[in-house]
């Protein structure tokens, strides 16, 4: 067991991560995803990742690949049997390379992230259903808080969308709001979550957009001599609104139809992962593959997204 729990964080550590440099993403994303089975507390390092490329359609040698990697540790603890404490400490290693720069990179402690949820309801879904069937419901919020570099002056005419999507952090509090819903029939399960980021402008006025994430996620739990695997399976659903100084939507000045269209966008994707729990400790990840995506008007895609975990469950 020794020698896989020291692979998984060789593997989590040689990993890099990508962004996208007009459209607008990034900026305090949070990951939810499948939680850990715990009773009373878990600790765990979790690396994410997302890959996004860029050529301007009106001139392909502007183009920019860029690379978001976090390195994160995330903590949860239950205060009785209804509420539930959730802490996110990302470290960001943003990776860019475009036309103009070459390569460039950020590294750096990100925005940390602190959230209570209260479990509504864990009952039987029916009593008249044969096998072991159930379901629960937690509901909550939290914060955002601005720990991350913001270095960037957004009133400089020189500097760049570009410039700001790769910070450590965004400089703002933001406001988290989330719902997760389990239901377990014997050994087959569907978990799916909503995460809403409402996004403050920060002292210089910029405001990230605003994002909202859906993930529906069907498992399935095959275990022998106290070893589980779980294969899983599902589907994800962001949009993220534009960014905005001042109060007024960014306009991307570049590309097609300049001056005429905001940032943000949306995707929709495929999700596909595997966990492995033995007694306390669970090693897990899963890849994200788009299906639709739409971009500043189609000029940026989202390559792939990726998570990896190891975690210890109390």
């Amino acid at each position: 067991m020794k020698k896989y729990f020291i692979a998984a964080i060789l593997l989590m550590v040689v990993s890099s991560t990508y962004a996208c440099s007009i459209c607008g993403c990034g900026g305090g994303n949070l990951y939810m995803g499948l939680y850990p089975n715990f009773k009373t507390k878990f600790f765990g390092i979790r690396h994410n990742y997302s890959e996004f490329n860029t050529s301007l359609l009106n001139n392909p040698a502007q183009y920019s690949h860029n690379f978001y990697n976090t390195m994160e540790v995330w903590s949860g603890f239950n205060i009785g049997k209804r509420w539930q404490v959730l802490a996110f400490l990302p470290y960001h290693y943003n990776i860019q390379n475009d036309d103009d720069l070459g390569h460039t990179s950020k590294l750096g402690l990100g925005d940390i992230t602190l959230l209570t949820n209260y479990k509504l309801f864990a009952t039987p879904f029916s009593s008249h259903v044969p096998g072991n069937v159930s379901h629960e419901l937690w509901i909550g919020g939290g914060v955002k808080l601005p720990t991350g570099a913001f270095t960037v002056n957004v009133n400089d005419s020189a500097t760049t969308l570009a410039d700001i999507n790769s910070q450590i952090g965004t400089g703002s509090l933001d406001l988290f709001f989330n719902a997760r819903h389990t239901m377990e029939v014997n050994n087959f399960g569907i978990n799916s979550s909503a995460n809403y980021k409402i996004a403050l402008a920060n002292n210089q006025g910029y405001k990230y957009g605003n994002k909202i994430t859906v993930n529906s996620i069907a498992y399935y739990k095959i275990s022998s001599k106290g070893f589980t695997i779980m294969p899983n399976a599902g589907l994800t659903y962001e949009n993220t609104a534009g960014n905005s100084l001042h109060g007024n939507k960014i306009i991307l000045n570049d590309g097609l139809n300049s001056g005429s269209y905001h940032t943000g966008g949306y995707l929709f994707g495929l999700i596909a992962g595997l966990e492995c729990n033995f007694n306390k400790i669970s090693i897990g990840g899963n890849i994200q593959s788009p299906i639709s995506q739409e971009f500043a008007k189609g000029q940026t895609n989202m390559k792939m997204k990726g998570m990896l975990h190891i975690t210890l469950a109390l």
